[in-house]
């Protein structure tokens, strides 16, 4: 837990460091979208079972995620929660991200802007899988998301992104009440998502 705590301890920081510009706003916002991972296998896995699909697992499977932040005309920088399960072959795998991330606006007419920006945060994966133990690791995650943000009203925007997240996650699976199987390794995480994003 202790990149836990580093990384509330960076939204902190930047939380402080914003409080002096009068101009930022606090948002929130909800997310809605479909998540696609690339699991890598360990050679005892593909033996042991068969070389099961592990890609497969989590792919276009639905995303929710929370977010809360600071934006301005020329950015924005915000931290996001998000949660996305799949299970395919026998294999069950839940991913947990607790992300901060900073975005640049690019006016492209009207209330319409595009985004683009770099991500950095935490991973977890949990290995839920029928008739085996469960097991889960914590991870980092780095990446970036692209976009295009359309305001609504003074207060309410909406958005389509995309974020890309490589990670090195990994967990075990142990058969219940016997011996381990292999291990899976969470290489990377592409996410198409909508929010809808209040400001006040």
């Amino acid at each position: 837990m202790t990149g836990l705590k580093k990384l509330l301890l960076a939204f902190t920081v930047l939380s402080a460091s914003a409080a002096a510009h009068a101009t930022d706003q606090t948002f929130a916002g909800l997310t809605l979208g479909q998540t696609s991972d690339k699991v890598k296998k360990s050679h005892a896995l593909n033996d042991n079972l068969n070389s099961p699909n592990a890609d497969g697992v989590i792919g276009k499977d639905t995303t929710w995620g929370v977010r809360l932040g600071q934006q301005n005309s020329q950015g924005r920088y915000y931290a996001t929660y998000d949660n996305v399960s799949g299970s395919h072959n026998g294999i069950k795998l839940r991913q947990e991200n607790l992300l901060g991330s900073y975005d640049l606006f690019y006016p492209v007419g009207g209330s319409t802007q595009l985004f683009g920006g770099a991500t950095a945060g935490i991973t977890k994966m949990t290995q839920e899988s029928p008739g085996f133990s469960r097991d889960s690791d914590i991870g980092y995650a780095l990446g970036g998301q692209v976009g295009v943000l359309q305001q609504v009203s003074q207060n309410t925007s909406v958005e389509l992104g995309y974020r890309y997240l490589r990670s090195n996650a990994s967990t075990d699976m142990s058969e219940r009440g016997g011996s381990k199987q292999g291990s899976l390794a969470l290489n990377s995480s592409a996410q198409t998502y909508l929010s809808a994003n209040y400001a006040f």
